[in-house]
């Protein structure tokens, strides 16, 4: 499957991917992030749940502070 990851293509093996799945494949570990699919704000206990099709827009963000 083919998805837009923070704005470049990538694709990956099967026709659907669990943001968790996700996660783990491209090795992001960071837990100050903010994952959004299609513009919707996904809440970090769906991680789990929600799937990411073919074609979505997924968005990493990671939140970071300082001085």
């Amino acid at each position: 499957m083919k998805i837009f990851l923070n704005n470049r293509a990538e694709e990956f093996p099967g026709e659907t991917l669990l943001i968790s799945e996700m996660l783990v494949l491209k090795k992001f570990s960071y837990k100050m992030r903010i994952v959004k699919i299609n513009g919707l704000l996904i809440p970090r206990e769906r991680y789990e749940s929600t799937i990411i099709h073919d074609g979505d827009n997924v968005q990493m963000i990671y939140l970071m502070s300082g001085g």
